[in-house]
Parts: C-alpha cells; structure tokens; sequence
C-alpha cells in the first residue's frame, strides 16, 4: 500500500484525491492547505487528517509520496520538504519557472534516494497515446508536419494565475502541455522560434512557436489563454505523415471541468480513405497517477517522465519565452 499526503486542497488536489480513490494500492493518508477551511473538507472526504504545515505533517503522519497540487511558485518548497524527510515526489505542472529551481529539486530528491516525477497528463491522454503508438509503429509513414493547439479562458480558480511570476502565464501553464509532449513524441529540440502577446501583468498569453527537432521533423504549437468568455476549452493535434495523418480534435467547457461531456473525434486518414478511431476516453489523470504509483509500489524507476526530459520540457520552454523577448530564433 502506496501512502499519499496530498499538499494542496484546491481544484487539482481533488482531481487526485477522486484518482486515487479509486486504486486498491494506494491511500490518501494526509491533507495539507494553509486554508483551514478547503483543507478540512479535501480531508474529510479522504478519511484522514489535515495539516496546516508540511513539516508537522511529515513528522507525524506515515507518508510514502508527497503529491504537489499547489500553486507553481510553492512547488519547490514543498519539494524539498518531500525530500528532507525521503518521501517520493509527485509535483503538479509546470513544476517550476527556472532551472535553477529545478536543479535544485532533482539533486534533492537523489541525494533523498527518492523518485521525482512530474504530473504531464497529456502523455497520458487517450487520443494522444493513440497518436503516439501510430507514429511509432510506423502507421503514418515519415512525418512531414505536427500541430498542436489549446485553446481556453483564463482559469477563473484564483488570481494568481494572471501573474508570470507565480504562474509563468499561459506560456508555462497551458503551451507547456503541448510543448512537452511534442518532445515525448519526436525527441530533442534543436531550435525554436515563437511570436506572441502579454497581458498587462506581463504573462505571455498568447504563444505561437515553431519547433525544429534534431531529427529533422518540424512543428508548431499554439496556445491561447484568454480566449473570450464562454469560449469552450479547445485542443487540437494533428500529425501528418507521407502515409497517413492523425487528426484530433476536443472541444469541452471551461477550464476542462466538463471533460465528461466534451465533443471527441479522431480521425485516421490515407489510402484514399477517412477512417474514425473509437478511442476508451479514459481518465487521464487517474492513468497517470496508476502508472506513478505503481512504479512506487513495486519499487521501480517511473518510465513515464524522466529526469532528463523534464530538464529539457524546461529549456524548451525557457528558449521559447527568449524568442518572444527577442523576436529571434534560438538555438537549443
């Protein structure tokens, strides 16, 4: 049995709590927030006791895993607390703003001998698992072009959001997913060129890039996270080789809290023919924490992001908001 503290009562702590609910391997055995209120209700419904201070809980409590589901700017921290006491370490996305933070958290938690793992659940999303397996089976032939897009309003949870420093604005918060998992799909960058907008604050909102990766495929990505009110959560990702061509497409409510009704389709195309694929719409949060808690419950290293890769999701990103500052490409 897997014990988990999740640190965190807001929206991202319950859609974890909801995931693990549900796996016999794994129990929620601890709740932190600083607000009495949230984290007293997110401690009830897990059947265990709330924390208002990690080093109280961690002291006291019989903890296995850390889950990190606080705001961005908190992650490392809280990290670091994890690997003070050797706790293995689920952090939300983005885990953090610089490298240095970053470097940080991952010599701590090798020093701790605990594993680090970061929550990119659009690895694990069915259409995009479905996406990944055809490129690597060779279905679509060579892949000539990829786009991925995401569209939504501005998360309306908390203000913290609107702020670069805290939340590193729509360019970390929302292009990040499909920047991710454009690298889990083809591999390492080689350069990148992006245009954009910020909002007042400074967050750059509004992101177009253009990715070359080392194997020679090109993409882009787009991401907007102002879109108008009412807008629904939108994402795309289209990926076309000289045999065949992957399309999908989603549109669900806002701030993908009405995933359950969203508007699904994948479409396979080539050999004259359009094809739609009946995809298991699964849940993706919950896939993602099986395969982390799994891999913890047998002692195993988590496969499904390494180390190194989050290293690099990170300097792709931070090469990206250079071409915004810049207006120019850069070299990875």
């Amino acid at each position: 049995m897997v014990r988990i503290a999740i640190i965190g009562a807001g929206f991202m702590g319950k859609t974890h709590l909801k995931a693990y609910q549900t796996m016999e391997r794994a129990k929620v055995t601890a709740v932190c927030d600083r607000n009495e209120a949230q984290g007293r209700a997110l401690a009830e419904k897990a059947g265990c006791t709330w924390y208002s201070d990690g080093d109280e809980m961690l002291s006291k409590a019989e903890v296995d895993v850390v889950d990190i589901c606080l705001p961005t700017f908190l992650h490392e921290p809280y990290a670091l607390l994890g690997a003070k006491y050797r706790k293995h370490i689920i952090c939300e996305k983005p885990v953090t703003l610089n490298l240095e933070s970053l470097n940080r958290m991952l010599t701590a938690a090798e020093a701790a001998g605990v594993q680090f793992a970061v929550g990119q659940a659009v690895r694990f999303w069915p259409e995009y698992v479905k996406t990944k397996e055809l490129f690597e089976s060779g279905a679509l032939g060579q892949v000539k072009y990829a786009r991925a897009s995401r569209l939504s309003v501005h998360p309306a949870w908390s203000e913290w959001y609107r702020r670069p420093e805290n939340s590193g604005g729509g360019l970390f918060d929302l292009h990040l997913h499909d920047i991710d998992y454009l690298c889990y799909l083809f591999g390492t960058v080689r350069q990148v060129y992006s245009v954009g907008q910020q909002n007042e604050l400074g967050s750059w909102n509004h992101v177009a890039t253009s990715l070359t990766f080392e194997n020679g495929i090109q993409a882009t990505s787009e991401s907007i996270i102002e879109m108008p009110e009412g807008f629904p959560f939108t994402m795309e990702l289209n990926v076309v080789g000289d045999q065949r061509a992957v399309c999908y497409r989603m549109r669900a409510g806002a701030n993908l809290e009405d995933v359950a009704s969203a508007v699904r389709e994948t479409w396979l195309y080539g050999e004259h023919k359009a094809e739609p694929l009946e995809i298991d719409p699964y849940d993706a949060y919950q896939r993602e924490l099986e395969h982390f808690i799994n891999h913890i419950d047998a002692g195993t290293p988590i496969t499904a992001i390494t180390p190194k890769e989050i290293r690099h999701v990170l300097r792709v990103i931070l090469a990206i908001k250079e071409s915004l500052e810049t207006g120019r490409t850069v070299q990875l």
